[in-house]
């Protein structure tokens, strides 16, 4: 005995068990065991190891390119000190937003023939100007066109003096300067620590 359904009913009926088949024929892929021998990543990974002997291969390309580097003309143009001056001065302004760097390159400096020589006040400026050297060159020699320009610094020793606090301090600060000063104290009787 067979009921009867109704034709709507039986219609998407049928429509969900089509898309329930389509859906499952998807994820038999997901279901199945996946084949590891066949798709390995390691297979189509490109090499990352590096052998000794491919290191020492010449690539002819890159020798070409670094004799070409090795071939360009060395400029040598000539400078006046005024043009040096107004070079320095414009990478001095490049720097200026810092205000260690700017004070470094606003100090004088020595010109003997194509060596600059920065004079130097403190250990911490030379480490400054070994930070900048490389960048500072490189801007000259461009500006300037003369690739023979140095940069080198020379530290000069300050004399720290004391620093006169006491009474007794000054006194014989005075009285180095003024012996007749100690006459003075004895003939007087002065006591200098007030």
């Amino acid at each position: 005995m067979q009921e009867k359904i109704n034709p709507p009913l039986q219609q998407a009926v049928t429509e969900t068990v089509k898309e329930v088949k389509e859906e499952s024929n998807g994820l038999e892929a997901f279901s199945s065991k996946p084949d590891y021998a066949n798709k390995s990543r390691f297979k189509t990974a490109p090499k990352t190891t590096v052998k000794l002997t491919d290191l020492l291969k010449i690539d002819p390309k890159k020798d070409q390119q670094a004799d070409a580097a090795d071939q360009a003309p060395a400029l040598n143009e000539p400078f006046t000190p005024e043009q040096l001056q107004r070079v320095w001065n414009e990478f001095a302004e490049q720097r200026r937003i810092y205000q260690a760097e700017y004070q470094l390159l606003s100090q004088p400096y020595i010109l003997k023939e194509k060596q600059i020589t920065v004079t130097l006040h403190h250990p911490v400026q030379e480490t400054m100007l070994n930070n900048l050297k490389s960048e500072l060159t490189t801007f000259i020699r461009e500006k300037l066109k003369n690739n023979f320009i140095t940069l080198t610094s020379q530290l000069q020793v300050i004399d720290d003096k004391k620093v006169i606090y006491t009474s007794r301090e000054k006194f014989e600060y005075l009285a180095n300067k003024n012996p007749i000063l100690n006459e003075l104290k004895d003939r007087l009787m002065l006591d200098t620590d007030l």
